[in-house]
This record gives structure tokens, C-alpha cells and sequence, in this order.
């Protein structure tokens, strides 16, 4: 079988970290869908294996030689509540170097049961696994920072959930799976040993430049408030929702990972929520990036013990540092949205018309990516909504801020930043429903019109409508 040989340098780490097992073999695995493109983009060649010999592969029931699958431990406040966790329903095959030396975990989801799995059946239904490889697919055509799907197995078998559903496996890559919950597990052992390894490794595989820094913790903790901060404002460009942004959901590489009940926001509205059981809006699209503080100061807990320094000298320094994110993350996102109002360099004077803009696009329930499309274009749709006396004093007032521009690069600027296609949430659901039924057509014709979000074409209209009150979707759901 010609595989690329998989390394593990996570399992040089403490043992507490992982637990080597191989996947739960299944019945009748079928390979639904083989993301060519990013197979081919990491020198990931399976060009010398048969199509049964891949299926085998990607649903576990085969392991390469000289792989050693494991399951990763780690911890987390689930709404802001703390939990033992771990990879419950997932197993990493292996890391694999890519032509350019990047390295990438290779990851089931769905592949059976672990020491980590609690009362859970550690398998996974088709739909979410399908809705987890359109939607990281999507963010990495936009342009975000993102885990990626190289695969979905159904696995021939039943899961139950509210009801029977068909199982699946999701083969998915990441720069790496370790998380701000991983850091909360290893301080749960009161070894300062166990954190600084994995402190150390989390360097050396994603902060190569801190190496050399003296204070090594809280130089992480600046590296890790200026990439979330990044992160963030890329979600909030594009109007995504996570859904479920646990201290074990956010991966310190920088990634988007774990699309659970995630969704894009289709009118703009700041307290959007999309799972269902996130009832009081904890996970809201507007508080993202609190979210993000706060998950930021449990990793700044889980570092303390290790900065060198007396604790009443310690604690001061790291509130600082997270007390800065604010500013950074404000920094950014004005910048963001000033690009996408055609601002190359937003001032602070530009906050009102940003924030006026969409103050009008709440109260009169404006679509959010096709308003800022709208904006782009050389002549506004004849809309109503764009005929409205408060929309054209607004309107005023940008084209008086736009005459500071360079027209042509306004225009560019905005195609650039502003997706004219976005996977909304109930062409998600049409091409997941058809998928469950057999029919992968329509899921295949959502993945290709994300392809090039940035670019406009009459194939996009049936996939850029905000939908009818009987489309509405309202809720999304993890599917554990």
C-alpha cells in the first residue's frame, strides 16, 4: 500500500496527554466524498492505492504501516462551566509532513470509542460530517484560517441520536489539535514539568520566533492574543457564527476547529445564535470576541505557575497583557471593516460610519453579506431598502469619505474582503438532506459554487438569495 509514512512527535510528550488505541473497525464503509484538491495541495498521494484499498484507509478500518493512532486528553469550560474531556469520538493517525515541511495532524472523527468517550457511542452521523467538510472548505476559500476535510466514509452503520441517522467518518487535517483545554489539563496536575512540556512542544510547532524570548509564557500568551485576535475579526468579517466556542474549541494554532452548530448570519443581527442549546446567547456572533478573552485568561491560568517570577508580580503582568486584547482585537476590526467600505486605512474619526451602517442594516434587517457585496458594485440594486431617506443620508456621508480614496482601489479592496457567496445555512441544509438520502448532487453543486467566493457569475444566484420564511434555519446542531 503506498502511504506517506505518518510521524508522532505529540506522543514524545508526558503519556497523561493521549491513549494509543486504533480506530473501531465498521461494517460496510463507502467513500462519499475525497477532497482531490487539498490531497494534492499537501503531497498527500493516494494515486497508488485502488478504491477499495482508500475507503479501507479513510474509514480505519486500515492502518498504515508504522502508524500509531491515539486520542488526545485535555479539559475545557463548556459554557463557562469546567469539564474533563478528550477526544471522545476521535483518533489522530498520524502527523504528516507536507513537500514544504509543514506538519499536519491526520484526524478521524467518528471512529469509535475511546478512554475519553464518557457515556458516548464515539461515532458520528453523515450530516454533521458532511456540514463539517462544506463549511471548513468554505472558510478556507474566504480566506480563514481553518482545519480542513479531506474526507467523509459512510460507515454502513446506524447512530441514534434524536433518531436513527446513517454514521460516518470524517478524515480531517490541522496544524495540530492542541487546544487552551489542553493547557487546563495539564495544570490539573499540579506538576510544573507536565505544562512546560507541553508549553515547550506548542512553541516549536507553531511560535518558533518566541523560542529565544526569556519569558517564554508570556510571550505565548502576546502570540496568542494577536492570532485570535485575527481569527476573530476574520469571523466577524464574513459574518460567521461558531456556535460553541469552548476553551476546547479554540486550537492555539490559530485555527477554526470543531464545527459543531456553526452558521452564517444571513440579516445582520448582533445577538444571532444558532445551537440549540445555547440559550442565553453566550455564543452570540456579537460576543465572539469577549468569548475569545475570556478563553484567552483560562490559558493565562494555566501558564501562571511557570512565569518566573513572584505570583503578586506574575498576575498584575498577565492581567495587562489580557486586558490589551481589547484594544487589539478593536484595532483589527476597524481596519476590517473600514477595508470593506473600500477604507484602506480606516481612522477613528471612520467608527461612526461604520457602526451607523450597521445600526441601519440591524433595524431594517439587511442581509449582511449581500449589503456589503451591494456597496461594491458600480450602480446599488434598485432595492427599496436602498431608496429609504436614512440609508441616503448614510450613503452621503461614505461617498464624502470615499472621495479621501483611490476609486479603483476602493472597488478592488471591497471584491477582495466582501464575499459575493457565502454556505448560508438553508442551501447547507438542502444539499445535507439530499446527501441522506443518497443524492450527493446538490451538496457537490454548494461545495462548488464556494469555491471562489470572491468572484461573481450567474451560476452563484440560486446560492446567494437570503432565504424564505419556510427556509429559515434557526437552529444547528453538533451532532454528538
Amino acid at each position: 500500500m503506498a502511504f506517506p509514512r505518518l510521524e508522532n512527535s505529540f506522543t514524545e510528550l508526558p503519556a497523561v496527554f493521549f491513549s494509543r488505541l486504533s480506530p473501531t473497525p465498521v461494517r460496510e464503509p463507502e467513500l462519499v466524498i475525497f477532497n482531490e484538491k487539498l490531497a494534492d495541495e499537501i503531497g498527500l498521494s493516494l494515486s497508488g492505492m485502488d478504491e477499495e484499498e482508500r475507503t479501507e484507509l479513510l474509514s480505519g478500518n486500515l492502518v498504515p504501516d508504522g502508524a500509531e493512532p491515539f486520542a488526545q486528553a485535555y479539559a475545557g469550560h463548556q459554557f463557562g462551566n469546567f469539564t474533563m474531556l478528550g477526544d471522545g469520538r476521535a483518533l489522530v493517525l498520524g502527523e504528516h509532513l507536507t513537500p514544504s515541511g509543514r506538519r499536519l495532524d491526520l484526524q478521524f472523527k467518528g471512529s469509535g470509542r475511546t478512554p475519553y468517550s464518557r457515556s458516548g457511542d464515539g461515532r458520528a452521523a453523515l450530516g454533521p460530517m458532511l456540514r463539517e467538510y462544506v463549511v471548513s472548505e468554505a472558510m478556507h476559500a474566504l480566506g480563514i484560517p481553518t482545519t480542513r476535510s479531506l474526507a467523509v466514509v459512510a460507515t454502513g452503520e446506524t447512530v441514534y441520536r434524536e433518531s436513527e441517522l446513517p454514521g460516518a467518518i470524517l478524515t480531517r487535517t490541522a496544524s495540530s489539535h492542541i487546544r487552551v483545554g489542553t493547557f487546563e489539563f495539564a495544570s490539573l496536575h499540579e506538576d510544573k514539568a507536565i505544562t512546560q512540556a507541553l508549553l515547550d512542544y506548542l512553541i516549536r510547532r507553531h511560535f518558533p520566533a518566541i523560542e529565544e524570548r526569556e519569558n517564554k509564557p508570556i510571550a505565548l500568551l502576546e502570540a496568542a492574543i494577536e492570532q485570535q485576535a485575527d481569527l476573530i475579526t476574520h469571523w466577524m468579517r464574513v459574518g460567521f457564527i461558531h456556535g460553541v466556542m469552548n476553551t476546547d474549541n479554540m486550537a492555539l494554532s490559530g485555527e477554526t476547529i470543531d464545527y459543531g452548530p456553526c452558521a452564517f448570519m444571513d440579516a445582520f443581527a448582533p445577538d444571532t445564535v444558532f445551537s440549540s442549546i445555547d440559550h442565553k446567547g453566550r455564543y452570540a456572533y456579537a460576543n465572539q470576541p469577549l468569548i475569545a478573552q475570556w478563553n484567552l485568561a483560562r490559558l493565562a491560568e494555566s501558564l501562571l505557575p511557570l512565569i518566573e517570577q513572584p505570583r503578586d508580580e506574575a498576575i498584575p503582568l498577565v492581567e495587562e497583557k489580557l486586558n490589551g486584547f481589547e484594544q487589539v482585537y478593536k484595532a483589527k476590526w476597524l481596519a476590517m471593516m473600514g477595508n470593506k467600505l473600500g477604507l484602506a486605512e480606516a481612522k477613528k474619526e471612520d467608527e461612526s460610519l461604520i457602526t451607523d451602517l450597521l445600526d441601519w442594516m440591524h433595524q431594517n434587517k439587511a442581509d449582511f453579506t449581500n449589503t456589503f457585496r451591494d456597496l461594491g458594485r458600480p450602480e446599488l440594486p434598485d432595492d427599496e431598502l436602498y431608496a429609504s431617506e436614512s440609508f441616503q443620508t448614510w450613503q452621503a456621508r461614505w461617498q464624502a469619505r470615499l472621495g479621501e480614496e483611490e476609486l479603483d482601489s476602493s472597488l478592488a479592496l471591497m471584491h477582495s474582503v466582501n464575499p459575493s457567496v457565502i454556505p448560508r445555512n438553508h442551501k447547507v441544509e438542502e444539499g445535507l438532506q439530499a446527501a441522506e438520502s443518497g443524492d450527493l448532487k446538490p451538496f457537490r453543486n454548494l461545495l462548488e459554487a464556494l469555491e471562489k467566493p470572491y468572484e461573481d457569475g450567474d451560476h452563484l444566484t440560486p446560492y446567494q438569495s437570503p432565504p424564505k420564511p419556510e427556509e429559515k434555519v434557526l437552529q444547528t446542531f453538533c451532532g454528538t
